[in-house]
């Protein structure tokens, strides 16, 4: 049996994305009528109806979802493998490596000053929130400083540290008399949501991800904390984080039942670059002598 084409592939999920021959064309750059014979030949090769073409608008079929699911981890490494080789083959490649701004960041600061004149290819990148792990794995970065939660498959991975968490209160709140919280202290209590999070992100920041209050939309910490001071919302945040950003209309309790921060320095599986191993060994290095989560 042919195999399909990558191209045809890609317009399957375009059409099984949105539904709608019309809008997927739109999408693609190319006219209806190619995509829709793109779509029969991929149908043809596979011997198998991918829609369902008998209503007023298209439907997956059993074989189309099936596809859908199973196209997409194909379609991302290709991806992948792409953007690595054409960073290989350039003569000026260097070790690029990501975080989000915060603790993250000033951690990478001190490994940066450490290997800047060793490696002076190195390129830093600061991404946004929950970024990292999908940058590693699609090749659009070396390796990765980052925090749990996220997805593992694709990675290695080393643990630098971990830190207890606290809960970020609007100076004069109620709770803010107590010495030490439990989660159960926050119930009923809007916690922020970072922007573009997903299901696992949003329970982990969360003190009862079972019964969640969910609070305004943040982007950064900087806006995390306004929105605490604001008395919008609780936030948890790395103690690291609290230590750094003393200022009068914020306090920070502990809270004794909630998973501890844990920092990561992740890489693609299989990679053993020289750069690479040289990054890792400064990161596990300048990450030594933190406190330890109680």
């Amino acid at each position: 049996m042919p195999e399909p084409e990558i191209r045809e592939l890609r317009y399957f999920r375009a059409v099984a994305e949105d539904l709608n021959i019309t809008r997927a064309a739109e999408r693609l750059g190319i006219a209806q009528p190619p995509l829709s014979r793109a779509i029969r030949q991929l149908e043809h090769r596979l011997g198998v109806e991918l829609f369902d073409r008998s209503g007023q608008r298209l439907e997956l079929t059993a074989a189309g979802e099936t596809l859908l699911k199973e196209s997409g981890p194909v379609l991302d490494a290709l991806d992948s493998a792409v953007r690595r080789t054409q960073r290989a083959g350039k003569s000026s490649r260097g070790l690029v490596v990501t975080a989000k701004p915060g603790v993250a960041t000033e951690l990478l600061h001190r490994i940066v000053s450490e290997l800047r004149d060793e490696m002076p290819g190195i390129e830093v990148v600061v991404s946004g929130f929950g970024e990292q792990a999908d940058m590693v794995r699609d090749g659009r970065a070396d390796v990765a400083l980052v925090s749990r939660p996220f997805d593992d498959p694709g990675l290695e991975m080393e643990e630098l540290y971990t830190e207890p968490r606290v809960a970020a209160l609007p100076a004069g709140h109620e709770l803010a008399a107590r010495e030490v919280l439990c989660a159960d202290d926050l119930a009923g209590i809007p916690a922020p949501r970072w922007s573009r999070s997903n299901v696992a992100e949003r329970n982990y920041w969360s003190a009862r991800p079972d019964d969640p209050v969910e609070g305004p939309i943040v982007q950064d910490s900087s806006q995390l904390l306004e929105v605490v001071a604001f008395g919008q919302a609780v936030a948890l945040v790395p103690q690291s984080m609290a230590e750094r950003n003393i200022r009068p209309d914020v306090v920070y309790r502990p809270v004794a039942d909630v998973e501890a921060y844990r920092m990561f320095v992740v890489w693609p599986a299989g990679s053993r670059s020289k750069e690479l191993a040289r990054f890792v060994e400064a990161a596990i290095r300048h990450s030594s002598g933190r406190p330890a989560a109680q």
